[in-house]
């Protein structure tokens, strides 16, 4: 199968796109935070094969993506009171409400839950998408599970050249790391995953706001929950200290390695002479950046060393769980 990268230029690209999802194909779309792998949510084959492709996890569930005037109502059993107001404040944009199921679409894309997770992006490329299949399209991140989410249609391509057919290119996403999943089922909203909308933005939207943590050995309410998840393909390291991170670089040098550390702005200026790549100062500029120097490090390092930044304000708490989830250190400071 061969694949193509349809830029703005590419005519016809979203009847393109319509037809292949028709047809039961899976279509990769650029979104503001990663790129999607979306398929007819309706459709048992087609939803199957967008596991298959990944080979994601058969209990990791799935996001459904709308356009902004779809209607969610035969998806969804019920709503509670600050739902709309969410909705309102916050879409389209990168926050995934998850509601009570009808059952309506595809029993795989919530893995045997009865809720269901829905997005609205914002970015216009996923619109133009969504409002021509004028479907709900099941989609997780454009990669090959556990590996680096996608920011550009070159990452996809990477991931998946020949495996599908069509992948529409919106640019390097805006955002940088994936949705907010926030769980509407309750009185009080619960985050699922963090992301670029916070659970203090929520709170003064819904009055109130939890922060969901999963028990030992329980199975994900959300995408994103697995411990080693948006992982770079070399050996890693992380730490919450420079001196440490300069050690681990030395050794791997002397090894006959190539190593280079991942920090933040201010861990950087305290690294001359070291390789570095560079996330940035601020919460958002670090989102943005994250996955492209994930990327980017595993094509030169044989040890990538993650510093965690020192910054907690706004999305951070989103960026510091995918950065922790990428070197394996969720729940604690190791080499993986």
């Amino acid at each position: 199968m061969k694949t193509e990268i349809a830029t703005s230029s590419f005519r016809g690209r979203f009847i393109r796109a319509k037809r292949y999802i028709e047809e039961g194909e899976v279509v990769a779309f650029h979104t503001e935070t990663v790129y999607g792998l979306g398929a007819n949510a309706f459709s048992d084959e087609a939803v199957q094969k967008i596991f298959a492709l990944k080979g994601r996890p058969a209990d990791n569930p799935l996001i459904v993506h709308v356009h902004q005037e779809y209607d969610i109502s035969p998806l969804i059993d019920s709503e509670p009171p600050y739902a709309g107001a969410l909705r309102k404040a916050f879409l389209p944009g990168p926050l995934t409400m998850v509601y009570p199921s009808t059952g309506k679409v595809s029993k795989y894309v919530s893995c045997g839950l009865n809720t269901l997770a829905i997005r609205v992006p914002s970015s216009p490329t996923a619109q133009a998408f969504l409002k021509a299949v004028n479907l709900p399209i099941a989609a997780p991140s454009a990669n090959l599970s556990k590996h680096v989410s996608p920011v550009t249609a070159r990452h996809v391509f990477e991931d998946f050249n020949e495996k599908i057919p069509l992948i529409l290119d919106g640019g390097a996403c805006s955002g940088g790391i994936e949705s907010t999943v926030l769980d509407c089922t309750g009185e009080v909203p619960q985050i699922l995953r963090e992301g670029l909308v916070t659970r203090e933005m929520i709170a003064a939207v819904a009055g109130d706001c939890k922060l969901y943590h999963a028990a030992a050995g329980e199975r994900p309410k959300s995408p994103g929950m697995a411990y080693k998840h948006y992982s770079p393909r070399c050996r890693t390291a992380y730490f919450t200290e420079t001196e440490a991170a300069k050690a681990a670089y030395h050794e791997e040098k002397e090894a006959g390695g190539t190593p280079c550390i991942l920090c933040d702005s201010g861990a950087a200026a305290q690294l001359g002479g070291y390789e570095v790549l560079e996330l940035g100062g601020t919460g958002e500029v670090m989102a943005q950046r994250l996955y492209a120097l994930l990327r980017r490090g595993e094509k030169i390092a044989t040890l990538l060393i993650g510093i965690e930044p020192q910054e907690r304000e706004g999305c951070m708490a989103g960026v510091l769980n995918r950065m922790r989830r990428a070197f394996g250190a969720e729940h604690g400071t190791e080499e993986s």
